[in-house]
């Protein structure tokens, strides 16, 4: 795998950072969020969620592809490349259509192989740069999988996602880190970057930098954050 510059950290101290809304409600909602991000320069990714998918139906799944060209206005204004989470070809054919500059695969997507490989075969022939996260239930070889998925289809500029790990069990967490599982990928993967959602795995704001701070310290290569204009809050990391 050639080198990936997408995802190398801005400097020698900082986190590749991706921020930006959970779900693009409003073309307002996102441009303002994507101006107020770029001002803090340290942003490297704008993410926004345009498809949401659901356990239920009847549950707002979002707004669909007329959000698309709220993301190039954002970024014809900020400058800041664009991500969104693709679930099937379709998605890929649009997100390709309305110049979005990175993809990335969601939980639910990863642990269905059938899925993943009909995102990767719609984008045989294309080298965007794609962000494989976690599948929802602790199996490091559909992690896996999903990446080499992507090779296959000649991708080179991949990373993956630690958003955390579905379980049933008591837990302050939305979703368990168990942190040993990105270890064990970095192990087995140390070519590809690894970039920590704290947002998912704590499902609260007052548990985001202890949750940031530690996959700082096991050298994790980026953060994806969920940042609104109605709750945006600074916090200071030190990576090492």
């Amino acid at each position: 795998m050639k080198e990936s510059i997408l995802f190398k950290k801005s400097t020698e101290k900082s986190p590749f950072l991706i921020a930006g809304p959970c779900s693009a409600e409003t073309e307002e909602q996102v441009v303002e969020t994507a101006v107020r991000l770029k001002a803090t320069g340290k942003i490297d990714l704008l993410r926004a969620g345009i498809w949401k998918p659901r356990t239920r139906p009847n549950s707002f799944e979002g707004v669909g592809e007329v959000g698309l060209p709220w993301l190039t206005k954002a970024k014809e204004i900020t400058g800041l490349k664009t991500c969104i989470e693709v679930a099937n070809s379709k998605h890929v054919e649009l997100a390709m259509k309305h110049g979005v500059d990175v993809l990335w695969v969601g939980a639910r997507t990863t642990v269905n192989p059938f899925s993943v490989q009909d995102i990767a075969d719609a984008l045989t022939g294309v080298d965007i740069p794609i962000m494989v996260k976690n599948p929802i239930n602790p199996d490091i070889a559909l992690w896996l999988g999903g990446i080499e998925r992507f090779e296959k289809a000649g991708i080179t500029q991949l990373a993956g996602i630690h958003r955390g790990f579905s379980d049933y069990s008591q837990s302050i967490y939305r979703n368990k880190p168990l942190w040993q599982l990105p270890i064990e990928m970095r192990r087995l993967r140390p070519d590809i970057p690894l970039i920590n959602d704290p947002s998912h795995i704590c499902g609260r704001r007052d548990l985001l930098l202890r949750v940031a701070q530690k996959a700082m310290d096991l050298n994790f290569d980026g953060l994806m954050v969920e940042s609104h204009i109605q709750t945006m809050r600074g916090v200071m990391l030190h990576s090492r």
